[in-house]
């Protein structure tokens, strides 16, 4: 790979707004008072400000903030992690209460030390963010939890209102780009998630840049659908550390227009595309687009029986 490519100039449309005001500033400081994680933080989303600062909206991130896998795309630290938290539920659940949200996401580190995966804190966490906070919905974006049926269950059993998993990047790449995580075993969880709860719309996201080609978008497009999933989520990749992978490429906003049209005619019922979409970007808007799509669905039903 020669220098140029090494270093490819971010495109103007990749420009981030800083917007630090009280919303900001007071969420940031919840946060660390409570003792608790975002992914917002730790991933280096480049939507904070708007999300923290505008929308008032956060991405828990719960089991700690040590991962165990070393994805070559993430800024999350790897290593041994801590001793689960039993009151981080409780916490986060207050924490949703006193920001008033109407809809959260709930995301985790992967926890490979763990037999279950971290299921049992995950499911506890659904369950206690319902009972404080009754008209939120809620998202989860957890780990493959080991692919073990069990842990999937758990989780579902909870019935959280929307089940994100991410596919990431199309099957070529995913051995470079993912720790353990396996391109397979990513949509027989969504398979199984959509199984268990058939009436939870299902979610699953692809991070463009990454040296993809938009046969193998497409491609992954098929597969995902293929696994029932019902919303999709396309992102342009940048590179948080030197460490990481780098950028092979960026994608200009007409190239995710033309993506969000054909996941669209593929028959998801929604899709975010764009430069600085992220998988709980917008998160408010996707989980009422499933809802109308559902109701759409069922008034279709009724018509015809």
């Amino acid at each position: 790979m020669s220098k140029k490519e090494e270093h490819i100039r971010k495109p103007d449309w990749l420009k981030i707004k800083l917007n630090t005001n009280d919303n900001y500033m007071g969420l940031k400081k919840m946060m660390r008072e409570n003792n608790l994680h975002t992914v917002c933080e730790e991933a280096r989303c480049p939507n904070i400000h708007e999300c923290w600062g505008t929308r008032r909206t956060a991405t828990f991130m719960i089991l700690g903030d040590v991962c165990t896998r070393a994805c070559r795309f993430c800024a999350v630290k790897t290593g041994l992690p801590n001793e689960l938290d039993l009151k981080e539920p409780e916490r986060v659940a207050d924490s949703v209460q006193l920001m008033n949200l109407k809809h959260v996401v709930v995301t985790a580190v992967a926890r490979d030390d763990l037999k279950d995966g971290g299921s049992q804190v995950f499911a506890e966490t659904v369950r206690a963010i319902r009972r404080k906070n009754p008209f939120t919905t809620i998202e989860v974006l957890p780990s493959d939890m080991g692919g073990v049926f069990d842990n999937i269950k758990t989780l579902m059993d909870a019935k959280p209102d929307i089940m994100n998993y991410n596919v990431e990047t199309v099957r070529r790449l995913t051995p470079r780009v993912r720790a353990r995580a396996t391109y397979d075993r990513t949509l027989e969880f969504l398979s199984r998630a959509k199984d268990l709860q058939p009436d939870i719309p299902t979610k699953s996201s692809i991070m463009v840049g990454l040296g993809e080609t938009k046969e193998e978008i497409i491609e992954t497009m098929d597969d995902l659908r293929a696994s029932n999933v019902d919303i999709m989520a396309i992102g342009q990749y940048l590179q948080p550390t030197k460490k990481h992978l780098k950028v092979q490429k960026y994608y200009h906003p007409d190239e995710f227009a033309e993506l969000r049209k054909i996941a669209i005619e593929k028959g998801f019922s929604h899709c975010e595309a764009g430069p600085l979409v992220r998988s709980s970007y917008h998160a408010d808007e996707q989980v009422n687009a499933a809802a109308k799509a559902k109701q759409a669905q069922g008034e279709k039903e009724a018509q015809n029986a």
